[in-house]
């Protein structure tokens, strides 16, 4: 196959022509890297190792890009970085990533959960959930709800005393607190049980 034609194009990727049609667009630095030049053949198997090469280089440069803008599970991170790359070559660059060091399931495990627990008021079983869809091992996830998910009915009374004190005076509000408590995942029983333990309060 004999390359006509090499045009730039967006996000640093070059337009590949080979016998006049087009034929796939590269990372513009690895066709600089390899050499290749209008009036040059190239076959399938040099093709095929130019597509590969280009979409390693994709992928890291976008690994690293979302990195830089906040933590990501490993499955999350090949996930995002399969939208512009093939699936095989963002699995690559994400577990490239762990191998480095820049990428660590168990600390980016531990800071989700501090944070939909703490901030956010998550129950046990949506901060396990939110872990299992992020890729954390299933293990994983148990073992830091044992160790860091309050007491239900604690943290339900402490939402209660924080953001739903004023609503539970009225039919209505009360109906309203119940959902809202419910949609962070809480259980019925824990919930009646706090809101028992808040009008003994009040009472």
């Amino acid at each position: 196959m004999l390359i006509t034609a090499i045009e730039p194009r967006r996000k640093s990727l070059s337009a590949l022509f080979l016998d006049g049609e087009f034929a796939v667009n590269l990372d513009t630095e690895i066709l600089l890297k390899s050499g290749y030049k209008m009036g040059r053949e190239l076959d399938d198997e040099q093709l095929h190792e130019l597509i590969q090469a280009s979409e390693s280089r994709r992928a890291s440069e976008k690994a690293l890009y979302l990195l830089e803008h906040r933590s990501h599970s490993q499955k999350e991170l090949a996930d995002k970085i399969s939208r512009v790359t093939s699936r095989e070559a963002a699995e690559a660059a994400a577990h490239h990533m762990v191998e480095i060091g820049l990428v660590d399931d168990e600390a980016y495990a531990r800071s989700l959960a501090a944070e939909l627990l703490g901030r956010k008021g998550f129950s046990a079983s949506r901060v396990r959930n939110e872990l299992l869809q992020k890729g954390i091992d299933k293990e994983l996830a148990e073992q830091i709800i044992e160790e860091t998910a309050p007491d239900p009915v604690e943290k339900i009374m402490e939402l209660i005393h924080k953001k739903y004190r004023a609503k539970l005076d009225d039919e209505k509000g009360c109906r309203r607190s119940i959902a809202a408590l419910q949609r962070l995942g809480y259980r019925w029983g824990d919930i009646r049980t706090a809101l028992n333990q808040f009008k003994n309060e009040d009472e």
